[in-house]
C-alpha cells in the first residue's frame, strides 16, 4: 500500500512538472509553407535589430528563432556556435538549464536523490518544486534582459520605417517605393528580382528542390529549409505551395556592409498551400483557397552576384 500511495505521488508530481515545463520548452508553432512560419536567418550586423515598420507590415518584426548570427557580427559567414540566447541551433542556453534542473528533479523524485535527497519522497516533490520556481525566476530574468536588450538595438536600427506605399514600381510588381531615406538604392529590377524569388524559392520548396534552393538562398536558410523538409518527410507528408502572388510590398531599409548590398523588403503575398500525404496524396493540411501571409524577407547580393534570401521573418 506504501508503494503504492508513493508511486502514486511520483505519477502527480511528474505531471505536474511536466504541465509547467513543457511551455517552456517546447519549440514554436509552425507552418507548412517555407520557412515554417518562424522567423530565421540572419541580417549580416543587424540580425538582432528589428526592421522598420512599413505600410505592408505596420507591426514589428519577430526576433529570429533560428539564425547563425551574433551580436555585433555580420553573420554572413559560416555558421557559427552562437546565435543569441534563445536562438542557438537544438535549444540555447534557457532550454538546457530548465531540461538540467527538470530532469534532476525528476530522477530525485524516481531513486530519492535530487536537491533534497535522503529526506523522503514529499521533500523531493517540495525540492521540485522549489526547482520549478528557480527555472521560472531564471527565465523571467533572461526575458527581461533581452527584452531590453532587443529594445535598444532597434533604437538603433535607424528609425522611420517606410510610408504609405507609393505607385507601384518594377514594371507592374507589387512593390511601393517604401522609405525614400535608405542608404542604398534599390532599383526597380531589384524589385522585380525580390518578387521573383518570392515565387522561385516556394516553388523550389515545393519541388523538394535543395540544390535549386542553393542558387536561391544562403546556405544559412537552406539549412533551415533541409531541416524542415526532412521533418516533412519523416512524417511522410509533402507541402505543396502553388499560386503564389505578390498583394502588397514596399521596402523596410536597405544597406551596405562591406561588399555586401542587403535590403529588407516587407511583403504581403497569397498562395494555395495544402500538405498532403506522400503516399496517398490525401489532404492533410490547408486546402484549394488561397491563404495570405505577410513576412519580412531580407535579401544579400555579394558583389558583381546576384540577391539570394538571407531571412524571414514573420509579423
Amino acid at each position: 500500500m506504501k508503494f503504492t500511495q508513493r508511486r502514486r505521488a511520483v505519477v502527480q508530481a511528474i505531471a505536474v512538472v511536466l504541465s509547467l515545463a513543457l511551455p517552456l520548452l517546447a519549440a514554436p508553432s509552425a507552418d507548412a509553407r517555407v520557412g515554417g512560419g518562424m522567423s530565421s536567418g540572419s541580417r549580416g550586423a543587424r540580425t538582432f535589430a528589428a526592421p522598420p515598420s512599413t505600410s505592408t507590415a505596420p507591426s514589428t518584426a519577430q526576433p529570429f528563432s533560428r539564425t547563425f548570427g551574433q551580436p555585433g557580427r555580420s553573420g554572413i559567414g559560416t555558421p557559427t556556435a552562437g546565435g543569441g540566447l534563445f536562438n542557438r541551433p537544438g535549444g540555447g542556453m534557457l532550454r538546457g538549464l530548465a531540461a538540467g534542473f527538470l530532469g534532476a528533479g525528476l530522477l530525485g523524485l524516481l531513486f530519492g536523490g535530487g536537491m533534497f535527497g535522503g529526506i523522503g519522497g514529499l521533500s523531493s516533490v517540495f525540492g521540485l518544486v522549489l526547482q520549478i520556481g528557480l527555472i521560472v525566476f531564471v527565465i523571467r530574468m533572461a526575458m527581461s534582459w533581452w527584452q531590453r536588450r532587443h529594445d535598444t538595438a532597434a533604437a538603433y536600427s535607424g528609425g522611420g520605417g517606410g510610408g504609405p506605399a507609393g505607385p507601384a514600381v518594377g514594371g507592374g510588381t507589387g512593390f511601393g517605393l517604401g522609405s525614400g531615406s535608405a542608404p542604398l538604392e534599390i532599383a526597380p529590377a531589384d524589385y522585380e528580382a525580390f518578387e521573383r524569388l518570392l515565387g522561385e524559392i516556394q516553388a523550389a520548396w515545393s519541388n523538394e528542390d535543395v540544390a535549386r534552393l542553393h542558387t536561391l538562398a544562403t546556405p544559412e536558410m537552406v539549412s533551415y529549409f533541409s531541416r524542415d523538409l526532412e521533418a516533412n518527410r519523416a512524417r511522410n507528408v509533402v507541402n505543396k505551395v502553388s499560386g503564389t502572388k505578390l498583394l502588397q510590398g514596399d521596402l523596410a531599409e536597405a544597406w551596405r556592409e562591406g561588399e555586401t548590398d542587403f535590403a529588407s523588403v516587407a511583403m504581403r503575398f497569397s498562395m494555395i498551400d495544402k500538405t498532403i500525404d506522400r503516399a496517398t496524396g490525401r489532404l492533410v493540411e490547408g486546402g484549394e483557397q488561397p491563404a495570405e501571409a505577410t513576412e519580412v524577407w531580407t535579401f544579400l547580393r555579394p558583389h558583381g552576384a546576384n540577391w539570394e534570401l538571407s531571412a524571414i521573418q514573420q509579423t
